[in-house]
């Protein structure tokens, strides 16, 4: 797997299979990450179709310095910003909003205490700073390294770090507030 840049330059070199390629790997993943600003399926469907768009239209240069999933989510995440400025509103998605991933079927039990705990777990993030809420999204639901997320959120390696840290504890204290059990 090239990550999605091979793809890139085969669109660049005329296939537009390489776009379509792009689009279907990456869509959804970066839709999510994108629903985390915007608050609204609507607009981070919005954003993402135009984060596409600047792709065909643009071209712009993929330098293979990040990877490019990194880039790309670099790009989508400066679309929804200049979204939320347009709209000058913050919101958080409801969890009903959010369509669910292909996996395993898991027993019904198991499903809905896994339900259960994602409610709580997403409720909690999103009571947390916004800026806290966004690299615990990149680092655990997109599992992107600290220089990737660096990258993605214009900060140092270093202050990266002691975001993600800060996150943590954050939601640890939220998660208390808001009667989070550790133990199971």
């Amino acid at each position: 797997m090239d990550n999605g840049a091979s793809s890139y330059r085969r669109f660049l070199d005329g296939d537009n299979s390489g776009l379509a390629k792009l689009i279907e790997e990456y869509r959804m993943p970066l839709q999510m990450f994108i629903l985390s600003f915007t608050g609204s399926n609507e607009t981070a469907e919005e954003a993402t179709i135009e984060t596409f768009v600047k792709l065909a239209t643009k071209k712009p240069k993929y330098s293979g310095k990040a990877s490019f999933k990194t880039w790309l989510f670099r790009i989508g995440r400066n679309t929804a910003l200049d979204f939320i400025r347009k709209t000058s509103k913050y919101n958080f998605a409801d969890i009903e909003e959010i369509p669910e991933a292909e996996s395993c079927v898991p027993s019904p039990e198991e499903q809905y205490l896994k339900d259960e705990r994602d409610k709580s777990l997403y409720l909690s993030m999103k009571k947390i700073k916004q800026e806290y809420y966004t690299v615990l999204w990149l680092m655990y639901f997109e599992e992107l390294r600290i220089k990737e997320i660096a990258v993605i959120m214009n900060k140092s390696e270093g202050n990266t770090k002691v975001l993600l840290s800060r996150a943590r504890e954050a939601l640890k204290v939220q998660l208390g507030k808001d009667g989070f059990d550790y133990e199971n």
